[in-house]
C-alpha cells in the first residue's frame, strides 16, 4: 500500500481536502515515528493510515487496495513498513528528483514488465476463479491489464511455490510490487550472484527466505 501511495501522490493530494491530506500526512507521521520492533504499535498506526484513505473514490487504486492489505504483527514485516514510511514522507518533503531519476524508474519497470507472466484470467483459472492470494506480485500494465511474473508458479500450470509467498510476504510485495519483483530477478550477491528466480527449487528454500530477511533488515 505505501506503494501505491508514493505512486499515486498527485491524484491522492487532489482527491481529499485540505483538511483529510494533512491528517494523513499527520498518521504517516505517526507511523515513520512508531517504533520498529513494536509490531502491535506498527500495526494501530497503519491502520490509522489506512483509515485516512477511505475517502477516495472507490475506483481510486489506492482505495481499491484497502481491502485486501493488511499487516502481519511481526517485527521482521513491522520494521521495514516503518521504513519505507520515513522513506515516503522523506519524497513528500524533499526537492525534486535529480533529472534523469524518473527515466532510471521507468525503465526498471518496463524491464519488468516485460518479464513472463501470467494474465489476471490465467491466474483465476489455476484458483478455480477464487481470487490470488495476495502475497502475489501483480503488475497493473495499462495495455494488458493486470500481469503476475510467472517465475512465482511451479511449471506445468502448478500454484505458486510456498517459498515465493513467503518471501513476498517478507518483502511486502503487496506494497511494493515493482521492488518484490526487482528483488527476485536481479542478481543477488547474498545467494553468489544469480537472481534468487532462477535458484528456485534449485537453492533450498531458507536460503531464499534468509537472502529476503537479511535484505529487509539489512544484514
Amino acid at each position: 500500500m505505501l506503494g501505491l501511495i508514493g505512486e499515486h501522490l498527485d491524484s491522492i493530494r487532489a482527491q481529499l481536502t485540505d483538511e483529510q491530506y494533512q491528517l494523513l500526512l499527520t498518521r504517516l507521521r505517526a507511523l515513520a515515528d512508531t517504533p520498529p520492533d513494536d509490531s502491535r504499535a506498527v500495526r494501530r498506526a497503519f491502520q490509522a493510515v489506512r483509515l485516512c484513505l477511505v475517502p477516495l473514490p472507490f475506483d481510486h487504486p489506492v482505495r481499491e487496495a484497502l481491502d485486501s492489505v493488511r499487516l502481519a504483527g511481526t517485527a521482521t514485516v513491522s520494521r521495514p513498513v516503518v521504513l519505507r514510511t520515513r522513506d515516503l514522507l522523506a519524497r513528500l518533503t524533499a526537492d525534486p528528483p535529480p533529472p534523469g531519476t524518473a527515466a532510471i524508474i521507468a525503465a526498471v519497470e518496463l524491464r519488468l514488465l516485460h518479464a513472463p507472466a501470467l494474465s489476471a484470467a490465467e491466474v483465476r483459472a489455476r484458483y478455480r476463479g477464487s481470487v490470488p492470494p495476495p502475497e502475489l506480485i501483480r503488475f497493473a500494465d495499462p495495455d494488458l491489464g493486470d500481469r503476475y511474473p510467472e517465475f512465482q508458479f511451479e511449471p506445468g500450470g502448478g500454484a505458486p511455490y510456498e517459498v515465493v509467498l513467503e518471501v513476498n510476504r517478507v518483502l511486502l510485495a503487496d506494497a511494493d510490487p515493482w521492488g518484490a519483483a526487482d528483488w527476485w530477478l536481479s542478481g543477488n550477491a547474498w545467494l553468489g550472484g544469480g537472481s534468487p528466480a532462477a535458484l528456485l527449487g534449485i537453492r533450498p528454500d531458507r536460503e531464499l527466505v534468509g537472502a529476503a530477511v537479511a535484505l529487509v533488515e539489512g544484514d
